[in-house]
């Protein structure tokens, strides 16, 4: 089964695509083709947003699925013209939670997004930077810094944990790949043993990384299921013999990923 999911917002939209993914992932059975539409501002953006809703509905047979945080009540009412189920996030747990606090919420325009404090945003900017100047083990002379040192072989995922955990939570991540000579004798090489603590380590299945491997080198050796095997259970081996606490990201979301290593490790998010 096929359904069209919308997210609209008079903002980015990244409050209601957030929400809406999260609602919508426990439907695994189901194909969601998901559109975001942000800065429905203005009644003429929402006209044209309705006109895509209604096209969707024809298309598929089926009444898209909206999730939005308008707060303008006549763009609102607009958007309930079109063919679709439509979601007020907001609405929907603002007004029990006023009911809660004997307090009206300030439902304004981006305010979902304004309480980020600017510390708090600097924090993000710097993890982040970090993690980009730290990757793939460019340099190692900053690795007092890091919160975490993600180690593991290469294309097991640890690049884009440590944006997520830098931009998510404004964790400072580093990243160390683990080549065959470094693990040719099951030992933590050399340069990171003096930050052995702020250690952890990725592995995956050798079947997913191969295949990941050869959309980047084709027919190669690196990517092969021989050569996959072998690095992971080295890796692996590696792990167990130096108790590095470690995690298999086959299965998992980079969302996933980053909250198991998170209470896995202990470590708490530097952002709120």
């Amino acid at each position: 089964m096929k359904r069209t999911a919308f997210f609209i917002s008079d903002g980015t939209g990244i409050t209601a695509e957030a929400l809406g993914q999260s609602l919508l992932a426990q439907f695994e059975f189901i194909e969601f083709e998901k559109i975001t539409l942000p800065y429905i501002d203005s009644l003429e953006k929402a006209r044209k947003a309705v006109a895509r809703i209604d096209k969707a509905s024809e298309i598929d047979g089926n009444k898209p699925v909206i999730f939005d945080t308008i707060v303008n009540s006549e763009i609102r009412a607009e958007i309930r013209k079109s063919q679709g189920y439509m979601i007020d996030i907001f609405g929907t747990f603002l007004e029990p939670l006023e009911q809660e606090l004997g307090s009206k919420s300030t439902y304004t325009v981006g305010k979902s997004h304004s309480i980020v404090s600017n510390s708090s945003y600097n924090r993000r900017i710097d993890a982040m930077n970090y993690a980009l100047e730290n990757d793939d083990g460019a340099r190692i002379r900053y690795y007092n810094e890091a919160d975490i040192i993600l180690v593991g072989v290469s294309r097991s995922g640890k690049t884009p944990t440590c944006i997520y955990l830098a931009l998510q939570y404004g964790i400072k991540a580093a990243n160390f790949p683990l080549t065959e000579d470094d693990i040719l004798d099951q030992r933590l090489p050399e340069s990171l043993r003096s930050y052995r603590e702020k250690i952890f380590g990725l592995t995956i299945d050798p079947e997913r990384l191969a295949v990941i491997r050869n959309e980047r080198k084709p027919n190669s050796k690196y990517a092969s299921i021989k050569q996959c095997n072998y690095e992971v259970e080295e890796v692996e081996l590696m792990y167990r013999r130096e108790r590095i606490p470690y995690l298999n990201s086959t299965d998992y979301s980079v969302e996933e990923i980053s909250t198991r290593i998170m209470m896995m490790t202990g470590i708490e998010r530097r952002i709120r």
